[in-house]
C-alpha cells in the first residue's frame, strides 16, 4: 500500500501540536546525557518511573558518564529503583556509560559514534539505539515502537519483516529531517494513547479516513 506519511504527519500535527521531545532538565552534564539514560531507564515501563529514577540521579549528583562510573552498583540500583528492573538496567547504565568514555567523552562520543557501535552495546536493542541516534545526537534515524507497528498495521501497512523493513519504509518515505523524525515519532506515540489505543476510539480519529481497520469494520 502507497501511503503519503507527510499527509499522515500534518494531520497529526493539526490535531495534537507540537509535541518537543525528548525533554531535557536541568542539571545533566550535557543536558543530551539524560536523554540516553531515559531512553535506556523507559525499557518496560512508563514515563512517569523514568522521572523517578531521572529526579534520583540528579539529586545524587550522578548526571554524566564519569559519575555513573565512580557511582556503585548497588546505589546506582538504589536511585534507579522506580524505574524497574533497577538491577539489570544499572549494569545496562554501567556498560553503556563506559562505552561513551572510551570516545574520550561524550562531545567525541556524539560525532563519532556509528549506528552499528551502539547496537554491539549489551542492552541496546534498536529501538533504545536509535532513540540516543535521534533525540540525544540529532541523527536523521527514525524510531520504531509497538505504537508506530499497531497505528500503521491499523492503517493498511502490512507485510513488514522486523523492526528494520519498518524502518526503512518511513527514512524511505518522508524528508531527511530530524525534526521531522522527532516530531511524527512523538505524534504516533500521542495519537496510540489517545485514540488508536488497544480498543480504539475511531471516531474521533483524525486518521479514520485512512483507516483500513475502520474502513472494513464499516463495510
Amino acid at each position: 500500500m502507497v501511503m503519503d506519511l507527510l499527509s499522515v504527519y500534518e494531520a497529526l500535527l493539526d490535531r495534537f501540536g507540537r509535541q518537543g521531545w525528548w525533554p531535557m532538565s536541568n542539571g545533566f552534564s550535557p543536558p543530551e546525557w539524560e536523554v540516553c539514560l531515559g531512553a535506556i531507564l523507559t525499557q518496560n515501563t512508563n514515563w512517569r518511573n523514568v522521572e523517578l529514577a531521572l529526579a534520583n540521579l540528579r539529586v545524587a549528583k550522578v548526571t554524566g558518564p564519569r559519575e555513573v562510573m565512580e557511582t556503585s552498583l548497588h546505589e546506582l540500583e538504589r536511585l534507579i529503583r522506580p524505574s524497574g528492573f533497577y538491577s539489570q538496567k544499572a549494569e545496562r547504565l554501567r556498560h553503556f556509560a563506559a562505552f561513551v568514555l572510551g570516545f574520550g567523552g561524550f562531545e567525541k562520543f556524539s560525532a563519532d559514534v556509528t549506528r552499528p557501535q551502539l547496537l554491539g552495546v549489551s542492552g541496546l536493542g534498536p529501538e533504545t539505539a536509535d532513540s540516543i541516534l535521534l533525540y540525544a545526537l540529532g541523527r536523521p534515524v527514525f524510531v520504531i515502537d509497538a505504537y508506530t507497528r499497531r497505528v500503521f498495521k491499523r492503517l493498511g501497512i502490512d507485510g513488514m519483516n522486523g523492526y528494520e523493513e519498518w524502518r526503512g519504509f518511513f527514512e524511505e518515505n518522508l524528508p531527511r529531517d530530524v525534526d521531522v523524525y522527532r516530531e511524527f515519532h512523538a505524534l504516533i506515540v500521542e495519537l496510540a494513547k489517545a485514540d488508536c489505543r488497544k480498543d480504539p476510539s475511531c471516531g474521533r480519529c483524525v486518521l479514520s479516513s485512512k483507516c483500513a481497520r475502520r474502513n472494513l469494520k464499516s463495510d
